[in-house]
């Protein structure tokens, strides 16, 4: 069972201000959500576009209802923060998005340590805290979610090898999901994780990946958006300790044509995912 309306549902979502955080946040707010975006990106960057305010702006102006929270996912009394004001101003919590990541794709011997902590705190402990943060209230939800944007624990001698300090970093945040719906399942809070099946479209990859090329065989941030929506939409309990892939939830949704969301072919594939 699957509800398309999210009125009176509030999200907290780490990160947020663009890319494929930005386009989730969207479409909850244009059916109806609530959104908390915990966030550093108080100011303009020339390198990036969109701040935590802009993004606020595009979700009231799509029909939803937001607030910003200035502040960091490694900092604990922000975090906190984002939770107290999801509950001061909706009244409560009923979906984590776990969205903040750092990338780094660095050889083991050529990734400095700092860089190895920055993702491990980020995107294994920000998971980890932001959802501890907001679990007193997603048991007091009708229909509580967590969904992490982390993929599936690919095991292969090329995944686990391509670039370790990465993968242990987003490996971490799938294994946090998993670890939580175990533990919450008398509960029925749902905790899954989401993973694109392409790159995806975003300043990310164009910056890291590869460049104007690399977006030009990506799909739209949209794709992750309406799969999104698509499990948090489900009811508690139905689905959950899954690594979940886009296009088969949306498949599962009745979505067989992509060719909406863009992508010179060949698309290419995402970090994690093989051939199939």
């Amino acid at each position: 069972m699957t509800t398309n309306s999210f009125a009176g549902r509030t999200a907290v979502m780490s990160g947020g201000s663009r890319g494929i955080g930005l386009a989730i946040a969207l479409e909850i707010g244009r059916r109806g959500g609530n959104l908390v975006l915990l966030a550093k990106t108080d100011t303009p960057d020339p390198r990036l576009p969109g701040t935590v305010h802009t993004a606020v702006d595009e979700i009231v102006a799509a029909g939803g209802h937001a607030v910003a929270v200035v502040g960091d996912v490694r900092n604990e009394e922000d975090i906190q923060r984002a939770a107290t004001t999801a509950v001061e101003t909706f009244g409560g919590i009923d979906i984590v998005v776990n969205n903040a990541s750092v990338l780094n794709l660095s050889r083991t011997t050529e990734l400095p340590l700092k860089r190895f902590d920055l993702m491990q705190q980020v995107n294994v402990r920000g998971t980890f805290a932001l959802t501890q943060a907001c679990l007193p209230h997603l048991v007091e939800s009708e229909n509580p979610h967590v969904l992490t944007l982390s993929p599936p624990l690919n095991m292969s001698r090329e995944w686990l090898g391509k670039h370790p300090g990465y993968m242990l970093a987003k490996y971490g945040m799938t294994l946090a999901a998993l670890g939580i719906a175990a533990e919450y399942a008398d509960e029925q809070i749902s905790c899954n994780c989401l993973w694109p099946e392409s790159t995806i479209a975003t300043a990310a990859v164009e910056n890291l990946l590869g460049g104007k090329e690399g977006v030009a065989h990506s799909r739209s941030p949209q794709i992750m958006a309406d799969a999104a929506v698509a499990v948090l939409g489900r009811k508690k309990g139905e689905l959950s300790g899954q690594t979940l892939i886009d296009v088969d939830v949306l498949a599962e949704a009745g979505v067989s044509e992509l060719s909406i969301y863009g992508g010179i072919e060949p698309i290419s594939l995402d970090i994690f995912v093989d051939p199939r």
